[in-house]
């Protein structure tokens, strides 16, 4: 994991847990006020909503403790493409350019730029370099991209 995309989990695990689980709580406990609990669709809601975010707490908690941060700042790849690597890619067939940094699995977000090193994408881009080209299987078909650049960004 990185150390933006660890800051970023810990941030939502904090508001988790500083701000949402005091709100179910609280959203809990005035459906209770209505009355009968067995047609309390407020009730009812509300406990599922807390069920996800204590669910959501547990799992962020146990992701963090046993992540291995990476300062990619650090990384000296020069230009081969490894994890926390910011690749510049362009399509061949069309000049379209995209930009996309491999992240761990969970810290992970396309509309952010973020892909997962499990992704086929990042799969396909780890071990090659600035120059090469590389051919994508995409659900839409498939797709030839030239590395354009590679960097380290903290």
């Amino acid at each position: 994991m990185t150390v933006k995309g660890a800051q970023r989990l810990r941030a939502e695990l904090e508001e988790l847990k500083s701000v949402k689980r005091p709100a179910v709580i609280n959203a809990i406990s005035e459906a209770r006020a209505h009355g009968d609990l067995k047609e309390n669709a407020e009730y009812h809601a509300a406990r599922e909503q807390q069920g996800f975010i204590e669910g959501r707490i547990k799992q962020l908690e146990a992701e963090l403790s046993h992540a291995q941060v990476i300062d990619i700042s650090q990384l000296n790849a020069g230009s081969k493409v490894v994890f926390g690597a910011t690749v510049e890619l362009a399509n061949v067939d069309t000049d379209e350019e995209r930009k996309y940094q491999i992240v761990g699995d969970l810290e992970a977000d396309i509309k952010l730029g973020l892909i997962a090193i499990s992704s086929p994408v990042a799969r396909a881009l780890i071990g090659k370099n600035e120059g090469d080209s590389v051919v994508i299987e995409a659900p839409g078909g498939t797709h030839e991209y030239e590395i354009v650049g590679v960097s380290y960004e903290g």
